[in-house]
């Protein structure tokens, strides 16, 4: 349902949400990458690593 409501498709949620890969291993894992992108991440209140390292590395 978490993934359903991340805008994923259904049949996909389904799929992903019943891998036998560990939370470990999905972690750095193309499902994550589709589910939960920076913008997400930045509007439950995140801050976006990238964008501090190129405002901090932008002046060399």
């Amino acid at each position: 349902k978490s993934l359903i409501t991340l805008k994923v498709p259904k049949q996909k949620a389904w799929e992903w949400a019943n891998t036998r890969k560990g939370y470990w291993r999905i972690a750095c894992s193309f499902i994550l990458h589709q589910a939960i992108t920076n913008k997400i991440l930045e509007e439950i209140g995140l801050k976006n690593l990238n964008h501090i390292f190129e405002k901090t590395h932008s002046n060399y």
